[in-house]
């Protein structure tokens, strides 16, 4: 669970690098049938930035930690891009499609921590 947490606090760290803002942090861990602990949601003002995002979360995870994601999701389309780290599941959005999605909701047990960027 330690490990987890330190994967947060840099996964976090690396979208604030990027300037990714809306950063809502869905703790799972204590519901029963998810598929990870943690949801951590953002978002970008352009597909540009929503990639940048991505990369900078993938690249900051692997220099500090060495850990590579076990999938990744979205690249290329850059709407909405998911980054699976089994017990984290980093979501980095447009604003419109987050809106349209609206997952940090979808869970209405989830204890959600907003941060302010």
């Amino acid at each position: 669970m330690k490990e987890t947490k330190r994967l947060v606090e840099l996964i976090t760290k690396g979208i604030q690098d990027k300037k990714g803002h809306g950063i809502v942090i869905a703790d799972l861990s204590g519901i029963d049938g998810t598929i990870c602990n943690y949801f951590i949601i953002c978002q970008g003002n352009s597909t540009q930035q929503v990639e940048a995002i991505a990369e900078s979360v993938s690249d900051y995870v692997r220099e500090t930690i060495g850990e590579k994601p076990v999938n990744c999701a979205g690249l290329g389309n850059d709407q909405w891009v998911a980054i699976d780290y089994v017990d984290v599941i980093v979501h980095v959005f447009l604003p419109e499609t987050r809106a349209f999605y609206d997952i940090e909701h979808l869970w209405e047990d989830a204890k959600l921590l907003t941060y302010q960027t």
